[in-house]
């Protein structure tokens, strides 16, 4: 029998606490997990498509229950990239009704264009229902702690990124 390789994407603008949970349930379930961080054109990302790349690359590298994760830069439709990883699941989080209708679509629309993709969607843990990278990010910019939020790598590069923002 054949590994089952699983993408989990986004655009991971940061990666927080939440996105990595749904990735370590997803790793006790298949036998690969490729980290698909993708570009977004319809949103204006606080991190470069290469640094969200190496941000998460990092977060992967440094707990050890995401050791044998990859993480790849995703360029171009999801469901191409699958194909050529030779992925037949992608994985999501559903935090609440207000994704569904985002992921509906989505998934009929991948469905359309490859038929062998299967979307799984997993619930995430209550801590983190709430959680968005667009939240961390709003937090953090007012001066919040995001310490629960994010890994301390995560933190450091916000850091740096308010840093070279204020000039």
């Amino acid at each position: 029998m054949s590994e089952v390789i699983a993408l989990v994407p986004g655009t991971f603008d940061p990666i927080t606490n939440g996105h990595i949970d749904i990735i370590k349930r997803a790793k006790k379930i298949f036998d690969k997990i490729i980290v698909a961080v993708a570009t977004n054109a319809g949103k204006m990302p606080l991190f470069s498509f290469e640094e969200r790349v190496e941000l998460t690359k990092k977060v992967v590298e440094t707990d050890r229950e995401l050791w044998g994760v990859e993480v790849e830069g995703v360029k171009g439709l999801l469901v191409d990239f699958a194909k050529r990883e030779n992925a037949k699941v992608v994985v999501r989080g559903l935090r609440a009704v207000s994704d569904f209708e985002y992921e509906l679509q989505m998934a009929f629309m991948n469905r359309r264009l490859n038929e062998e993709v299967e979307m799984i969607y997993m619930m995430p843990y209550i801590k983190y229902s709430f959680l968005s990278s667009s939240i961390v990010k709003d937090v953090f910019f007012n001066g919040g702690d995001i310490s629960k939020f994010v890994p301390e790598v995560v933190i450091e590069a916000m850091r740096k990124k308010l840093s070279e923002r204020r000039g």
